[in-house]
């Protein structure tokens, strides 16, 4: 799988987060493009799919971002960058009103106004996994870069799908601008990949930080959106049997890959 990459990619690190980006946007666009055919997905399966991609993103959290970054720099620096990402993904979703994904907005907004606050939300959302990637290539461990790059970019084929059903839910009632809107809260994870990866080639030793900055941005988006949001319509249990599916998926991945 590294020798297919590179040699797709090339060697140096920064084109290969830029890469990354592009694939993980790449496998979001499919998602979004689904509603075009499926038209109709209902809740439960929307829960439980939410559900798997917060499996995988809490494993490859671990497993590509956490763990390497204490053996690269220690757990100090892993902790303290955990708790910032956190800390910023906090206070950036106080910028943003609470949207929730399925069901529409709440307040008396105007529907112009929801349909922009609910896609600075879906953004929001979507930066630390773009962000993660850019750091897996730019740490130059290829293989566990990799893996992230594949687990994000399987998790987002479902996201994808959800952004753009929800899209219709708060005022968006064509199918093809619903999917241009899932595909469009994407694009965001290639600057930020791109980025990633220059960071932390350009200043080495913010590497332990910046992987664990970018694991705590994506523990905070599953605990303070994924999680209650697959759990409020009464479909907990297809939700965690998603999120179990997701996690063997990507432990599996984490181990066939090397």
């Amino acid at each position: 799988m590294e020798q297919l990459f590179t040699s797709l990619a090339g060697t140096n690190p920064v084109v290969q987060g830029l890469i990354g980006g592009l694939v993980i946007t790449a496998l979001n666009t499919i998602g979004a493009l689904v509603v075009i055919l499926w038209r109709t997905p209902s809740e439960k399966f929307l829960d439980a799919a939410l559900g798997f991609a917060a499996g995988v993103m809490l494993t490859a959290s671990f497993t590509s971002l956490i763990l390497p970054g204490i053996r690269y720099g220690g757990v100090i620096p892993v902790l303290l960058g955990i708790a910032i990402g956190a800390l910023v993904l906090s206070m950036a979703d106080q910028w943003v009103p609470q949207l929730h994904v399925v069901t529409g907005h709440e307040g008396s907004a105007s529907r112009l106004k929801a349909v922009w606050l609910f896609i600075m939300a879906i953004t929001l959302h979507n930066m630390p996994e773009g962000l993660a990637v850019g750091v897996g290539f730019g740490s130059g461990e290829l293989a566990n870069a990799i893996k992230l790059m594949l687990a994000i970019g399987i998790q987002n084929i479902p996201e994808g799908l959800a952004v753009a059903v929800s899209s219709l839910s708060v005022g968006l009632s064509t199918y093809f601008y619903a999917a241009f809107v899932g595909i469009r809260a994407g694009l965001v994870e290639i600057p930020l990949a791109l980025f990633g990866a220059w960071a932390v080639q350009a200043v080495r030793s913010i590497l332990p930080y910046a992987m664990g900055f970018a694991a705590g941005a994506m523990l905070y988006v599953i605990s303070d959106e994924i999680v209650p949001e697959t759990h409020r319509r009464g479909h907990e249990r297809m939700a965690t049997f998603g999120t179990v599916i997701g996690a063997i998926l990507m432990l599996y991945l984490d181990v066939t890959l090397g």
